[in-house]
């Protein structure tokens, strides 16, 4: 499958070197806002075309799945501009601003038949199905809180800083610890309290309570100043686990009722991790489907409207490009 990549930055620049090491998958295409920028990123990363405009490469016949590693603020712009031109699309997280632009993207794609998914790939990671093994396993009781946090000093960079590009830490990083715990917990959230600090606009340090039926909660924090140690906690009643950085899982650490550690596990080896997103779209189109099961529309239309209902309750609307 030939994959074009919109956009030539970081996260760009890591899915090219993760697919440089795939099988039956290959870094066809990138697309920048100027020629230059991409003919550099191209030939560091051996892509085989270079574009200075998205509609050039989107044009090209040749590129079957797009990914997007462009702003925020523009997923909901670019994925369209995919979708209208007949390519499948992997888009980054946070998927869109807000509900509302995630669901007009999936009504589009169901109408084209094409694929289209979001690219938090912590929900496609082989560490998700150990976590679920080990809490479905019993040795830590029926789980009944989780606690979860995340945060980098990315508060300089320009699509954090600024509001304009959907900046801010929930969108970023709150996303990962809000899956995290619905991973966990489930979709029946019952109630949500979150707090935030603001700076220049945006958020850049937040705080959220999460409760779901059954008497159970999540306490979450996520930060673009600071540096936190990312763990993840399940708590049972019979024990606990910890999941060591949650963005990206190394490795989980069981405990029983002494906290005395009773089994520990190593994520198996990986190129980069976006491997297994890339690996679920290629599957999904090849079996003529519009979502992948790992993170189905459904599930990001849920995380989407818990995103705009936290930043409703802050009075805090993020200027979108296009609503």
């Amino acid at each position: 499958m030939k994959l074009g990549i919109l956009g030539a930055g970081g996260i760009a620049s890591t899915m090219a070197k993760t697919v440089a090491g795939m099988k039956d998958v290959e870094a066809y295409a990138v697309a920048a806002r100027d020629l230059g920028r991409a003919q550099v990123f191209a030939q560091k990363y051996e892509v085989k075309k270079a574009y200075g405009s998205y509609e050039e490469m989107l044009a090209d016949d040749e590129v079957e799945l797009v990914y997007i590693a462009t702003p925020h603020s523009h997923h909901y712009l670019h994925a369209k501009m995919c979708l209208e031109a007949g390519k499948h699309v992997l888009c980054e997280k946070a998927f869109t601003v807000n509900a509302e632009q995630a669901q007009k993207l999936f009504d589009l794609a169901k109408e084209k038949k094409l694929l289209i998914t979001e690219a938090i790939w912590t929900r496609y990671m082989p560490s998700r199905k150990m976590i679920n093994d080990i809490i479905e396993s019993g040795v830590i009781g029926e789980v009944t809180a989780v606690t979860a946090n995340l945060s980098y000093t990315v508060s300089h960079v320009e699509r954090i800083r600024k509001p304009e590009l959907a900046g801010g830490a929930l969108l970023d990083v709150g996303v990962y610890p809000i899956n995290f715990a619905s991973m966990v917990l489930g979709d029946k959230v019952k109630d949500i309290k979150a707090t935030a600090i603001f700076q220049n606009g945006v958020d850049i340090l937040d705080s959220i309570a999460m409760v779901f039926e059954g008497d159970r909660m999540a306490t979450l924090q996520c930060g673009a100043r600071e540096i936190s140690d990312r763990m993840g906690s399940i708590f049972g009643t019979r024990g606990y686990m910890q999941v060591q950085n949650i963005n990206n899982p190394e490795k989980i650490t069981v405990f029983d009722t002494d906290h005395k550690e009773v089994a520990s596990y190593v994520v198996p080896e990986q190129i980069s991790g976006y491997e297994y997103e890339v690996e679920s779209c290629m599957k999904a189109i090849h079996e003529g489907k519009t979502e992948c099961p790992e993170m189905p529309h459904a599930e990001t239309i849920r995380i989407m409207k818990i995103l705009d209902d936290i930043r409703k309750s802050w009075n805090y609307e993020i200027p979108c490009i296009e609503c």
